[in-house]
């Protein structure tokens, strides 16, 4: 009999038989969801990693308590935020924009869970379109994590224009981004602003 784990309930009841196979498709359709959301939290790929298994690990392990009756799309990104905040967030201080910035997110995935990953592809799909140099100066310092004075020596040219490059991707990837994702200004400004949704 063929199982049509697409279904919130079904998939629940399925998960809490011990169905091996309900939980590899639950695997399979939210780590990257899940690893995309952790990483704008915490801005480490390898933690956010951690951070996504050790949910799935306990979803898992906790699954006789799951009902049919809420989504296991909101309680897993409700999940993540909360080992974020319980493994990782307690043990160090919190600056008023993390602070401002970690609500941001956890309003978005409260009231669409996908608009995340959404933003996050838009984004990527802009920095390929931005002008060759802007680009590549852009992917240095956000992706490789090069200073402006690194990548000036690397590619010969002065600290202003590394600087002038990378407010100009900014301000391409607000411009072309933000009329497409159905957010309040504050917020997607906040979200881009942070830098940690340009890179996994």
């Amino acid at each position: 009999m063929k199982h049509n784990f697409e279904d919130n309930a079904d998939l629940i009841t399925h998960l809490k038989k011990g169905n091996e196979k309900a939980y590899s498709f639950l695997v399979k359709c939210y780590n990257h969801k899940l690893c995309v959301y952790a990483n704008s939290l915490i801005n480490d790929s390898a933690m956010a990693e951690d951070i996504v298994q050790n949910v799935f690990v306990k979803t898992w392990e906790r699954r006789h308590y799951l009902s049919p009756d809420f989504s296991i799309k909101s309680f897993l990104y409700k999940s993540v935020y909360n080992e974020y905040i319980d493994q990782y967030r307690k043990n160090r201080a919190v600056t008023k924009l993390e602070k401002k910035y970690i609500e941001a997110l956890d309003n978005i995935v409260e009231n669409d869970n996908n608009i995340l990953e959404r933003l996050f592809l838009l984004v990527q799909k802009e920095i390929q379109n931005l002008p060759p140099k802007c680009k590549d100066i852009f992917i240095l310092s956000k992706q490789e994590g090069l200073s402006n004075v690194e990548i000036s020596e690397y590619l010969n040219v002065s600290p202003k224009t590394v600087e002038a490059h990378i407010t100009k991707a900014f301000s391409i990837i607000r411009e072309r981004v933000g009329y497409k994702i159905n957010m309040n200004t504050y917020t997607f400004l906040l979200l881009i602003n942070s830098g940690m949704l340009f890179f996994s």
